[in-house]
């Protein structure tokens, strides 16, 4: 059977550039936005009928991936999407979902082609949910599509030129990674991130893994250090985002340099082989 033509663009790009972070959230390396920031309030009302059905069972996976009946088979650790899009996707510092439909189709460069948001969240099945990518058009695929198409309704459609950045993205911090300390971002970790992440970074209740088996890969966008530091600027410590650039520069540096589960593309690709 003929590969899926975003599969086939995949494989040939396996070592290229990381995936960038989920769908409306990615961080763009220029630091720009693709379309500025609007005051469009969160919806609240579920369309009706089926359509309503389908935006609150994307919602649910959203905010239950790896336990979710429907969607635990493709998560392999112990992340949500939520785990990384705060408030299932409604943070707007904290790689939102709010508007990000409106950007797709986008052409993205790890890909190397145009690809459609339902490609975009699938991929993220791969790497940050060290996982297998679900089928295109299944219920999963189409029910979290579905849900940030309904997150996304009053912004206008314009499609990035640039990757997938929404409008709600993060501009990328001004720092450059080589002067990253990985020993300070271990103390500082110690004293601001252990408490909820876990000495060992295995998580603690709620709050999910940062490194080790049950985190995401090292194919995941968040294993860049300026993409994760970015992150950690915008939206924590939790509830009091108070971190200096560079203290999330060396946090981020100290995090990606502990174990974590290597990417392997053709491991991946579930049910698109």
């Amino acid at each position: 059977m003929e590969r899926n033509p975003i599969i086939k663009a995949a494989l040939g790009s396996a070592f290229g550039l990381a995936l960038m972070v989920v769908a409306a959230g990615a961080v763009s390396a220029q630091g720009d936005r693709t379309v500025k920031p609007l005051a469009v309030p969160v919806p609240t009302e579920l369309p009706p009928g089926e359509l309503g059905k389908i935006v609150a069972l994307g919602r649910d996976i959203v905010n239950n991936t790896n336990t979710h009946p429907l969607s635990r088979q493709y998560v392999g650790n112990s992340l949500t999407c939520t785990s990384c899009h705060l408030d299932g996707g409604t943070n707007p510092k904290a790689l939102s979902f709010l508007g990000a439909a409106s950007v797709y189709p986008t052409y993205t460069p790890r890909e190397k082609q145009v690809i459609t948001l339902e490609d975009r969240n699938l991929n993220c099945f791969m790497r940050s949910m060290n996982g297998v990518r679900p089928a295109n058009g299944s219920e999963v695929s189409v029910a979290i599509a579905a849900y940030i198409t309904w997150l996304s309704e009053g912004y206008p459609v314009k499609m990035s030129l640039k990757g997938p950045f929404g409008p709600n993205s993060q501009p990328s911090l001004k720092i450059d990674p080589a002067t990253a300390d990985v020993e300070h971002g271990k103390a500082l970790y110690a004293s601001t991130c252990a408490s909820c992440h876990g000495s060992d970074g295995a998580g603690v209740g709620k709050f999910p893994p940062v490194w080790g088996s049950k985190s995401y890969n090292g194919g995941a966008g968040l294993a860049q250090n300026l993409k994760l530091a970015t992150y950690l600027k915008n939206a924590m410590p939790l509830g009091n985002p108070n971190l200096s650039n560079k203290d999330a520069l060396d946090i981020a540096a100290y995090v990606n340099a502990q174990p974590r589960p290597k990417f392997v593309l053709e491991e991946h690709l579930g049910k698109n082989k």
